[in-house]
């Protein structure tokens, strides 16, 4: 059986899954396979004549010149790998094995695709990423900064953003929206906490919205969603692992944060408790130290607040504790401390102040504002305070020296019965 040799070699070339390709000494095809459609996606017939370069990747195009131009030297190359545009626009990556034919004058060269083993790859690094950003983020928008960059070398995400649910309130919060002159998917993502089901969706760009549920052991506290030409189940698969991170990282941070809480304040009032009053006046005698500036401490306490605990019962002398720390708070500055160290002891640290006159004036700030009148599960209850002041530098340069002084005159004052300060 006879056969013409180059119809037999080109069918044969025809049947192999890798793509060959034969390319002249000015960078044209003269020859491709018919596996280049299944590759490139474009027909042997749309690729002869037309430069190679044509169809590379413009950031790869640099690099493949220089490859070529190694191959027509005479070097082989084994294992060279590049990206093509697809006819579909996406990306293809090509392992090639090229060499020259000096007596063809032609530059013969056979193209693996492994987009499928690049891809892999690099999910299986952007996992490894995610995890680690997870652990090792500064705070919850460093991470989630880092996971969209992550993702965005993925998909790419052209938006991306956080979703978390508010519980009490009912309503969602974005604490990270990549588009910012964009309307947040407020109705995806209260979808996705709804069903605690990943969703897709269709934009009206012919893009699709991707998102996912933040599931924590307390059930669904968000949803994260990205807005993506791609709609491929695995990164649907990657979204997923991206949002159980993230939300094992905002359970994270939520428990050191309440930790930290718990260890710098008051369960009862969420004032500052004695060990980080003691830390914030440490703090104000080293700025004063340095500055030359002054500041003072008031000690106040409520007088009969335990006939208050043994009449109305000890429900209701929580809740006065309460309004007491809420009214405390309304009386003086945002910079200013206040602290409840016990019972009902309270102290005010008040920074940067220039003469003792002022604190006189908070402290009749102080009597007039717990002196309204309250009432507390028909209780009506009426709140005298003791008050005692300290002022660095005249009554001390030790945080046990300026808090005794203004111990004892509250004390002296709680005595005598008054409601002026004693100790100026």
């Amino acid at each position: 059986m006879k056969s013409d040799s180059g119809t037999f070699l080109a069918g044969a070339l025809d049947l192999l899954l890798d793509a060959v390709c034969m390319v002249d000494a000015q960078g044209h095809f003269v020859f491709v396979s018919a596996a280049c459609e299944r590759v490139f996606g474009y027909t042997p017939a749309e690729m002869i004549g037309r430069r190679m370069l044509d169809f590379v990747a413009p950031e790869d195009i640099e690099r493949t010149q220089a490859t070529a131009r190694a191959v027509m030297d005479g070097q082989v190359q084994p294992h060279f790998e590049n990206r093509y545009v697809h006819k579909a626009g996406h990306l293809v990556h090509i392992m090639w094995s090229a060499r020259w034919s000096e007596a063809d004058q032609l530059r013969i060269g056979v193209a693996r695709d492994i987009t499928a083993r690049k891809q892999a790859e690099a999910l299986q690094a952007a996992t490894y990423r995610i995890s680690e950003a997870a652990h090792t983020a500064q705070d919850l928008l460093a991470l989630f900064r880092q996971v969209h960059q992550i993702v965005d070398q993925l998909l790419p995400a052209r938006d991306f953003c956080v979703a978390l649910y508010d519980t009490q309130s009912g309503k969602l919060e974005f604490p990270y929206h990549a588009d910012t002159q964009a309307t947040p998917p407020t109705a995806l993502c209260q979808e996705l906490v709804r069903t605690g089901q990943p969703l897709q969706m269709a934009a009206n760009d012919g893009h699709r919205w991707l998102g996912a549920p933040l599931v924590s052991e307390a059930g669904v506290i968000g949803a994260l969603v990205l807005q993506s030409p791609s709609n491929e189940a695995r990164y649907s698969e990657l979204l997923q692992f991206v949002s159980t991170q993230v939300a094992t990282a905002i359970e994270r941070k939520r428990l050191y944060e309440r930790l930290q809480r718990m260890a710098r304040h008051d369960e009862l009032t969420g004032l500052l408790n004695r060990g980080f009053l003691h830390d914030r006046i440490d703090s104000a005698l080293a700025r004063a130290r340095r500055n030359g500036s002054r500041f003072s401490l008031v000690f106040l306490d409520l007088d009969k607040f335990k006939q208050v605990n043994d009449t109305c019962g000890h429900t209701v002398g929580d809740r006065l504790l309460q309004e007491v720390a809420l009214r405390l708070q309304q009386c003086v500055r945002e910079a200013d401390s206040v602290a409840r160290i016990g019972g009902d002891e309270f102290v005010l640290l008040l920074e940067n102040i220039e003469a003792p006159e002022s604190v006189d004036k908070i402290a009749a700030k102080l009597r007039k504002e717990l002196g309204r009148p309250l009432n507390i599960d028909g209780h009506p209850l009426r709140i005298v305070p003791s008050i005692g002041i300290a002022h660095y530098p005249e009554h001390g340069e030790q945080i046990e020296t300026l808090l005794k002084h203004a111990d004892t005159a509250m004390y002296r004052e709680k005595r005598a019965g008054q409601t002026v300060p004693s100790n100026h």
